[in-house]
C-alpha cells in the first residue's frame, strides 16, 4: 500500500481539524499515522472502514459530541452486536485522539463480561472437518488447503502471506503480525499436504495461496467461499468465518494442554486476558458444568 508523505498529509490535516470536518485527506493522513506507528496493515484498513462510516453518517457535517451520541445509539439499532459498537468507536476515538479532538471521545457501550460464548456461534471440531471435506469434494482444494492450515495452525488469515514454499520445506515459519515476530511450526501432516499441493500446483517459490490474479488471498476471498460450504456441509452460516478457525483451534489446543500462557504465545497474543476469550465454554457446557455441583437434594 502507498502512502502519501507523512508531513505534507499531516500539515493539510491541521486546517481541517479546525473544522471539525472529516474530510477524505484527513482519514488518509490519520492511516498514514498508523501506519508510522507500525500498526498491521489489517488495523488500518479496519480504522479507515470505521472511521468513514461515521464520516458517512455525518454526511458532511462537522463533528459534534451530540452526533456522537447520536451515532453510538444509531449503531446499537441498527443491530450491531455491542462488541462490534465498541470496536467501533473505538477506532474514531483514536481518530479523535490523532486529530486533536480530544473533547469528541465518547465513552463505549458497557457490556457486562460473559463466561461463556454463544452456542449457536461455536464451531465445532466436527462441523470443521464437514466444512475440509466439503471443499475438496467440491473441487475446491485451495480452500480445503487453507482450512487446513488456519485449523492446524491457528494462524490468522492476514497471515496466510506466510505460508511459503520455502517456509513449509523448514516445517516452520517467521510470522511478524502487529510488531511482533512469533514461530509457527507446520505439524507432519499438515506439512506432507503442503508439499503434495505444491508440487501439485507447480509453485517454484514464495506464496502458496494466491488469487487467480497472483494476489495474496484475503478474508474477503476467504470468507465467501467458506460460505458457499455451509449448506452442503450443514453448518450454519452463523458459524462460518475465517476468524472462527482461531478460536476453535485455541479451544482444542486448551483442551489437550491446559495451558493457556503457551497457548498465548503460540496465538501471538501480548496478553492473557486476550487469550481468555478464546477459551470461554458455550453455555451448555456451562450448564453441564453446574449440573455436576449437585447443589440440591
Amino acid at each position: 500500500m502507498l502512502y502519501m508523505h507523512f508531513d505534507m498529509i499531516k500539515n493539510e490535516g491541521r486546517v481541517k481539524m479546525e473544522e471539525r470536518i472529516l474530510t477524505v485527506d484527513l482519514i488518509e493522513a490519520f492511516c498514514t499515522y498508523l501506519y508510522q506507528e507500525e500498526k498491521s496493515e489489517a488495523t488500518i484498513e479496519k480504522y479507515r472502514r470505521d472511521v468513514k462510516k461515521f464520516a458517512d453518517y455525518l454526511n458532511g457535517e462537522a463533528a459534534v459530541k451530540e452526533r456522537l451520541i447520536a451515532y453510538k445509539q444509531y449503531l446499537i439499532t441498527e443491530g450491531y452486536a455491542l462488541s462490534s459498537v465498541n470496536s467501533m468507536l473505538v477506532a474514531v476515538n483514536s481518530f479523535f485522539s490523532y486529530a486533536g479532538w480530544e473533547d469528541l471521545r465518547i465513552k463505549l457501550v458497557k457490556v457486562q463480561k460473559q463466561i461463556f460464548c454463544a452456542e449457536e456461534k461455536e464451531l465445532t471440531r466436527s462441523e470443521y472437518l464437514r466444512l475440509v471435506d466439503c471443499a475438496r469434494r467440491s473441487g475446491k482444494e485451495r480452500l480445503a488447503m487453507i482450512l487446513w492450515t488456519m485449523g492446524t495452525t491457528g494462524i490468522r488469515i492476514s497471515e496466510l502471506k506466510f505460508i511459503t514454499v520455502e517456509s513449509v520445506k523448514q516445517g516452520k515459519l517467521q510470522v511478524c503480525s502487529k510488531s511482533k515476530n512469533r514461530t509457527v511450526f507446520l505439524v507432519k501432516r499438515l506439512r506432507k499436504k503442503l508439499l503434495a499441493y505444491i508440487k501439485k500446483k507447480k509453485i517454484i517459490s514464495g506464496n502458496i495461496f494466491l488469487t487467480r490474479s497472483g494476489r495474496p488471498v484475503n478474508r474477503t476471498n476467504i470468507w465467501k467461499e467458506m460460505k458457499t460450504l455451509c449448506k452442503a456441509a450443514e453448518v450454519s452460516e452463523k458459524k462460518v468465518f475465517p476468524h472462527n478457525l482461531r478460536h476453535l483451534f485455541a479451544r482444542v489446543f486448551y483442551q489437550v494442554e491446559k495451558d493457556i500462557a503457551k497457548l498465548a504465545d503460540i496465538l501471538g497474543h501480548s496478553s492473557i486476558n486476550t487469550t481468555r476469550i478464546y477459551m470461554a465454554s458455550s453455555g451448555c457446557e456451562h450448564l453441564r458444568c453446574m449440573e455436576k455441583m449437585k447443589m440440591l437434594m
